[in-house]
């Protein structure tokens, strides 16, 4: 989908208007993660969380606390577009939208009624060569029709490495003029994509002793855009600044929880922005970018709610666990009422 991963970034719609544990080991950790958050990169991620979050308001119609796509889903990988789509709606995104193949569109609207799903996007497997051009041109209308519509776009989740299709950070590392500049634009490598962006973009190794600089330096090498870098602590830079968040947190690596930080991250930036218009400068965190607001936003309650997860489940907690918590923990930093 290069062709496709172009037109969305040309037309501003990429994250737009985008082992053994005891629970007295569990507390000892928290306890460690505590005392890194006195750092000076730490964020103050709860008060952030409290001044972006809107207020649950009555007189609000559908669709004015977010709408949210996700572009991913194959008939491999189906979990990654839904756990990104359902934790939107979760935190309280108002819709949720996916854009996915048609092998995947089946199996992912079997997961929730919530989701709205298009099944519009092709794999290789099911088209010739020579029919790829126009397909291709086919599946960007469709897909325009629908851009506008959104406050935030993930592209990514789940779209694995077929070459009609591909994986949002595979296609970034190879093409980074798709994002370069672009002020919106967020990046959520793991641990292998942080590695090739840092290899192609700086040259070097990954270097733990000095990650906050290397940081600074790579989102400023592809244009100032934000990076968010998951870890022990998550680091977020936009190329002009270094935040942390180490509050909260879990020992368990379930597979999925990036694609919960993706739909929250997206959440929480678009709820920024609405609320930076809103106060037109009023606000203590007026000078902060909102990309680098919804990052540490999503990041917090991303954290906050594996813990919380792993506090009931333990070794057996699972991705769904952590996308049921969301909402308690949110409610618990910023209550609705």
């Amino acid at each position: 989908m290069l062709a496709s991963s172009a037109v969305i970034r040309r037309q501003q719609f990429l994250i737009r208007t985008l082992g053994g544990y005891t629970d007295q080991t569990h507390l000892k950790r928290m306890q460690q993660t505590k005392a890194m958050s006195g750092t000076a990169f730490e964020a103050d991620s709860e008060n952030i969380l409290r001044a972006i979050t809107p207020n649950l308001d009555p007189s609000k119609h559908k669709g004015q606390a977010g709408k949210i796509a996700v572009i991913g889903g194959c008939r491999e990988y189906t979990g990654a577009p839904y756990f990104a789509a359902i934790s939107a709606l979760k935190i309280g995104a108002d819709l949720s939208h996916v854009f996915c193949t048609k092998d995947a569109a089946a199996v992912i609207k079997s997961y929730s009624p919530e989701l709205i799903v298009h099944p519009i996007l092709e794999e290789s497997y099911s088209i010739r060569d020579e029919d790829k051009p126009s397909i291709s041109s086919k599946v960007l209308a469709e897909v325009n029709k629908w851009m506008e519509r959104f406050d935030c776009l993930v592209v990514g989740p789940g779209l694995g490495r077929d070459p009609f299709l591909l994986d949002g950070l595979f296609l970034v590392t190879d093409s980074l003029d798709l994002v370069s500049g672009y002020p919106l634009a967020v990046l959520t490598p793991n641990v292998n994509e942080y590695k090739r962006l840092v290899e192609k973009v700086l040259n070097c190794k990954v270097d733990d002793h000095d990650a906050h600089e290397q940081l600074l330096s790579l989102a400023k090498g592809i244009g100032s855009i934000t990076i968010l870098r998951k870890g022990k602590s998550d680091l977020i830079s936009d190329g002009e600044t270094v935040k942390s968040v180490s509050i909260y947190g879990s020992p368990r690596r379930c597979g999925g929880q990036g694609d919960i930080l993706s739909g929250s991250v997206a959440v929480f930036l678009s709820w920024a922005r609405q609320r930076l218009s809103a106060a037109e400068g009023d606000l203590p965190i007026s000078k902060i970018n909102p990309t680098v607001l919804g990052c540490i936003a999503g990041s917090a309650l991303m954290r906050k709610a594996a813990s919380l997860a792993f506090q009931n489940k333990k070794r057996s907690t699972l991705t769904s666990d952590i996308i049921e918590c969301l909402g308690k923990s949110l409610e618990d930093i910023c209550p609705a009422i």
